[in-house]
């Protein structure tokens, strides 16, 4: 059973950085990436990251804020946050999928989950 465990998160002020980290239980997938939802919204897109990582993609909102980054060696991803924001706030979700494929960023595409990690960012 595939299993993907998040860990990092937390509660930052505005400017501040976090660094969520996702290990797989079993093996690399075609796609990798984060999602997040903020209460009241739908899951979105924040980056997704393809095997061996010659392949990123970003969400507008965090393009030069966020860097997302794999180790094939750990089968593990990360997602550094830098200068957060308010708006930033949400559960943070890994996410794979066997083929890399089409659209990174819509979560109907997503084959499998991790537990989510809460951000809260403060001002």
């Amino acid at each position: 059973q595939v299993q993907l465990v998040e860990s990092g998160g937390g509660s930052v002020q505005v400017g501040g950085s976090l660094r969520l980290s996702c290990a797989a239980s079993d093996r690399s997938y075609g796609l990798m990436a984060w999602f997040r939802q903020a209460p009241g919204k739908e899951r979105e897109g924040v980056a997704g990251i393809s095997t061996g990582g010659l392949l990123t993609h970003y969400a507008d909102s965090v393009k030069g804020r966020f860097t997302i980054s794999i180790d094939n060696h750990k089968r593990a991803w990360y997602l550094q946050m830098n200068n957060l924001k308010p708006e930033d706030t949400a559960t943070y979700y890994c996410a794979a999928r066997d083929r890399y494929g089409a659209s990174w960023s819509n979560p109907a595409d997503i084959d499998y989950w991790g537990q989510g990690a809460q951000v809260t960012v403060s001002s």
